[in-house]
């Protein structure tokens, strides 16, 4: 038999309170709570203060006890979570049939931001060097996302970020970089051609959360950029499927 495992009974307390805090709808008072967990009432009044503290729980002017903001992001992360676990089983099947790391963007609060990344030895990530929040011009990601945004959205993105000269292939000018995402020949797909980091191309197609836009896409080297169809392609079916699976009400 193996050793029991080391329980912090500090934490387990802590949990019992959360849990107890959570069945009232409109709070509950400190004695209430210890009398509910079994907790004495000096025990219960050092716990509910730290959660208070730590935003686990919020106190009421009343003096009950509510479940506090930093529950409600952690269920939030929950349910993010819970969508990128419907979806990576995709994702992973795409990287084996491209060899090719695959990549999950969404534009989230004006920036566009890697969800997850699904690589392995012999299909590994583009190395980020440049973060997305700053390359977004430049990645076959960030330009299925761009592309996608009505003229008001794009200005308002252009307005807040810099095109950066990242490699020689790089578009630093807003006015060519909306005349490609408008004449790209692949459409809805979009390319990178080596404008993130050299030796490397990348295709990426749109996706939707929701109503949250996102964009789904691979990278490979440069040598395999005659596949680009064949790729584009592939991505279209799996992007279609990606977005039915996010969009499925948790």
């Amino acid at each position: 038999m193996g050793a029991s495992p080391t329980l912090i009974s500090s934490v387990q307390r802590a949990f019992r309170l959360l849990e107890a805090a959570s069945a009232h709808e409109t709070g509950a008072p400190a004695k209430q709570l210890a009398r509910e967990t079994g907790l004495p009432l000096g025990t219960a009044y050092h716990l509910l203060r730290t959660l208070v503290h730590d935003g686990y729980l919020r106190k009421l002017d009343d003096g009950g006890f509510v479940l506090g903001d930093r529950v409600q992001s952690l269920n939030a992360g929950g349910r993010s979570q819970a969508l990128l676990t419907r979806v990576r089983p995709v994702l992973s099947a795409l990287r084996d049939e491209l060899s090719s790391a695959a990549y999950l963007t969404f534009y989230e609060d004006g920036e566009i931001r890697v969800s997850e990344v699904v690589d392995g030895p012999r299909a590994p990530r583009v190395d980020l060097w440049v973060g997305f929040e700053d390359a977004g011009h430049a990645t076959a990601l960030g330009k299925a996302v761009l592309r996608e945004l009505d003229e008001e959205g794009r200005k308002e993105y252009l307005s807040r970020h810099v095109l950066n000269d990242l490699t020689p292939h790089t578009v630093t000018t807003p006015v060519e970089l909306i005349r490609r995402l408008e004449t790209t020949p692949l459409a809805p797909a979009m390319t990178d051609l080596e404008e993130y980091a050299l030796g490397t191309v990348c295709v990426a197609v749109p996706v939707y959360s929701g109503g949250t836009l996102g964009s789904l896409g691979v990278s490979m080297p440069r040598s395999r950029l005659d596949r680009i169809d064949e790729v584009r392609g592939r991505l279209l079916p799996t992007a279609d499927r990606v977005t039915r699976s996010l969009s499925l009400t948790m």
